[in-house]
């Protein structure tokens, strides 16, 4: 599918894109190429392929979810920056005058 220099012109500002005069024949070439290869993997007959969204089987690779016991006060505050009675301390972000 050949493309006529004012719609590749077309599809650059509909990407926002700037092309040169001088580049936009390579362009057009290049865009009539990709639009050629789609027709031709249109025409497949793809009627007996079932839709598949991955070629892989599906698992997960997160750790089941397993309840435990709860971290400390002390073991959470241990890396904190400032700590004040058993909770975070952090600077106020806004200060009435």
């Amino acid at each position: 599918m050949a493309l006529t220099k004012e719609e590749v012109k077309h599809i650059a500002s509909l990407a926002h894109l700037a092309i040169d005069d001088e580049d936009l024949a390579g362009y057009q070439e290049q865009l009539s190429a990709v639009l050629d290869y789609i027709a031709q993997i249109q025409s497949l007959d793809t009627e007996e392929i079932s839709p598949t969204a991955s070629v892989l089987p599906l698992r997960s690779v997160l750790r089941d979810d397993e309840p435990g016991e709860p971290l400390s006060c002390k073991a959470v505050l241990s890396n904190a920056p400032e700590a004040e009675v058993d909770c975070f301390f952090v600077p106020p972000i806004m200060v009435k005058e």
